[in-house]
């Protein structure tokens, strides 16, 4: 009874992962058939977001990983092959999870501070699954006097850190959607998914059928939420204003020329009055993205970096919609202003043709500025 109960699950499990996986692969692939041309208008270097694409290839691996047990289950294959095979698809799913987390502007800052950040990540990661694959490989499936499985506990450890990423990237994407729903099912499903791995470490195969339903629940749920985020990113994209069409003048301090056709703002002037530093933080990037050089176009935001947090960013563009009358449907969101590149840098959007600042303010801008590299643009 108990076998057939794990086989249903399996069954469900690998149709609900491969269906979701293909979808998310669908929708990635529509992104970049329709949109890059668009982005790529923007700046000559390409950023191949690829954040959607290890998503769907990590519930892949859960498709996989269900077919091939059932496999195992039907021609009783050795519990050596069965154990070394689910260690190295807990690797590959992780593995693939980081690397769609590196992709995302609201994961935490070390995640994509740079790239040695990453590796050190990923690094970290291959060894405690080598580690829990040599203890799968020294104890096998048995229980000590103490009632552990050894060989689940560097696995459970790595799901843990892998959790609180997901947790608090995937919250803090839909919070800022304003889709705080979803923010809350998101993490809830995570947690719920986790919480279903922590009775592998112990002996429970009495409630093995209630763990199972539970783990696929939580991983239909995931895949639904991966499915909204898609489908969120492909919308946002659609809605993006065309960079041809997008002006911006700095006429003073404080003061600014703004014309977004598609927003209906037509050379409408923005006072920041004594909101100076989201003023100072606008025109730094203006100034990088008019006369620097391609690579130098980017300013890092994180703590530590020229910009200290994502905040600042949302602040200029609070600054500007109090100045506008515009309806929800039309207020200026953060993407519209600033494009995340990775690794914690952002640029603006405007093109640098479309982008005017008063002689006299950018010589005296640029001159009080502790950074010396503002200097060197040529202007």
């Amino acid at each position: 009874m108990i076998e057939n109960q794990h086989q249903f699950y399996l069954i469900a499990e690998f149709l609900i992962a491969l269906i979701g996986g293909f979808l998310l692969l669908a929708i990635w692939l529509v992104v970049q058939k329709q949109f890059s041309a668009k982005l790529s208008t923007e700046i000559s270097i390409k950023r191949f977001d690829k954040g959607l694409l290890f998503i769907s290839l990590s519930i892949f691996v859960w498709a996989l990983s269900s077919l091939l047990i059932l496999i195992f289950n039907t021609y009783q294959t050795n519990n050596w092959v069965t154990i070394i095979s689910q260690n190295m698809f807990s690797i590959l799913n992780s593995l693939f999870l980081i690397l769609a987390l590196y992709y995302f502007d609201n994961s935490p800052n070390y995640l994509y501070n740079n790239k040695k950040s990453t590796k050190r990540i990923i690094v970290f990661f291959v060894i405690l699954s080598v580690i829990s694959l040599a203890l799968a490989l020294l104890f096998g499936e048995t229980i000590n006097t103490r009632g552990f499985r050894f060989n689940t506990i560097p696995d459970v450890l790595l799901s843990a850190i892998l959790t609180w990423f997901l947790v608090f990237s995937l919250y803090r994407t839909f919070s800022n959607r304003n889709m705080k729903s979803i923010a809350v099912i998101a993490a809830l499903s995570i947690i719920v998914l986790f919480l279903t791995q922590i009775p592998l470490v112990f002996n429970f195969e009495d409630y093995s059928f209630l763990i199972d339903i539970t783990k696929l629940t939580a991983k239909t749920t995931l895949i639904f939420v991966f499915l909204v985020l898609g489908t969120s990113w492909v919308l946002e994209l659609a809605q993006l204003p065309e960079a041809t069409t997008m002006k911006i003048r700095f006429l003073d301090w404080n003061k600014i020329e703004l014309s977004i056709p598609s927003k209906n703002i037509i050379n409408t002037h923005i006072d920041f009055g004594k909101r100076t530093t989201q003023f100072n933080n606008l025109l730094k990037f203006a100034i990088r993205r008019k006369f620097a050089p391609e690579k130098e176009m980017c300013i890092e935001v994180y703590n530590g970096g020229e910009i200290a947090s994502q905040t600042y960013l949302t602040r200029i563009i609070d600054n500007i919609n109090d100045h506008l009358n515009l309806n929800e449907d039309t207020k200026l969101n953060r993407n519209d202003f600033f494009t995340f590149i990775g690794q914690a840098k952002y640029r603006l959007r405007f093109l640098p043709e479309h982008i005017a600042v008063n002689t006299a303010l950018l010589q005296e801008f640029t001159h009080n500025l502790d950074k010396e590299i503002y200097k060197t643009f040529k202007q």
